[in-house]
């Protein structure tokens, strides 16, 4: 994550984003530029599931663009000029608080929608693995998992709020972001509903992760996720693998979940000392090669197949 000094600095730059050219801001925007927006209220997404979910509920009536760019860590993310002017000029900026704490330091808290605030979140590090609450706050710099987009149902309550603060925001087209919000919701129902039925009945229901990003679709289908790190880039101790080999022993694991964004070198230690094999899960922090819904439904498709779930 970016140091405290490089946040301080690019919280800096917002307050001369405005004294560059709309040029500038329709140059190098990942996916859809805030710039070439043709008059349309310029929505700013963090990363990729705010992107996708701002896209569905905003339609053809705003222009989205996203922070970051495909195959980048979004925890990582550094803000350049550019980026600080699509803030600067946006309408609109979706983020969740403690996933980019870069992003965190630069929004306008008036014109933001911090995902977080729209549903019930979860505990930091509030696994059964040991973690302590303190430990996990200090790396997302929140007292809460900012993971939420794994959970459908939680996502499609995102949908509905986001809706209703596009409305606000462009009364003109107030209508069509609801209807949208609403439909959106409903797919996110039945993708709901699939994780449901998919995952009612499995042999295991325990989940090694390479980091804790599976919290909430953990909490949502009963399942047990335990993390070998907190975060993305940290180094786990010889402790705590210890401890995970130790849990995924008793609990005869068969699968370790690796990331595509993070190597999957500890993983593939952890498992082969426990006699498993590792999967790739994804948690949706970078664009998929298709989109949200049908990435949900391939992780679906692994959950199953390693936990040993129905017929």
């Amino acid at each position: 994550m970016m140091s405290r000094l490089s946040r301080s600095y690019a919280a800096g730059l917002l307050a001369g984003a405005a004294l560059l050219t709309s040029t500038a801001c329709g140059a190098g925007s990942a996916e859809t530029g805030a710039g070439a927006g043709g008059g349309k209220p310029a929505v700013v997404a963090a990363f990729y599931p705010l992107q996708w979910l701002s896209q569905q509920v905003g339609g053809p009536d705003a222009a989205v663009s996203v922070l970051t760019a495909p195959g980048v860590e979004p925890h990582d993310l550094e803000l350049g000029p550019h980026q600080m002017a699509e803030l600067g000029e946006a309408s609109l900026i979706v983020y969740i608080k403690g996933v980019q704490p870069a992003v965190d330091d630069a929004v306008d808290a008036d014109k933001a929608f911090d995902a977080a605030t729209a549903v019930k979140t979860l505990p930091a590090g509030h696994d059964e693995a040991g973690h302590e609450g303190e430990e996990a706050e200090h790396d997302h710099e929140v007292s809460y998992d900012p993971h939420l987009w794994l959970d459908p149902a939680r996502l499609a309550t995102v949908a509905t709020g986001l809706g209703e603060r596009m409305a606000a925001a462009d009364p003109a087209h107030a209508q069509g972001y609801k209807d949208r919000a609403a439909a959106t919701a409903a797919s996110l129902g039945a993708l709901d509903k699939e994780f449901t039925q998919g995952l009612a009945t499995c042999r295991s229901r325990t989940l090694v992760t390479a980091h804790e990003a599976f919290g909430y679709l953990a909490d949502r289908y009963r399942l047990k996720q335990v993390g070998i790190t907190l975060a993305p880039e940290a180094e786990p101790s010889p402790a705590r693998l210890a401890e995970v080999a130790g849990l995924a022993k008793s609990e005869k694991v068969t699968t370790v979940f690796t990331e595509s964004l993070v190597s999957p070198k500890v993983a593939q230690v952890l498992a082969s000392e426990v006699g498993a094999r590792t999967a790739v899960l994804d948690p949706l922090e970078s664009k998929p090669s298709g989109d949200y819904l049908s990435a949900m439904r391939a992780n679906l498709t692994t959950l199953r197949t390693a936990l040993g779930c129905g017929a």
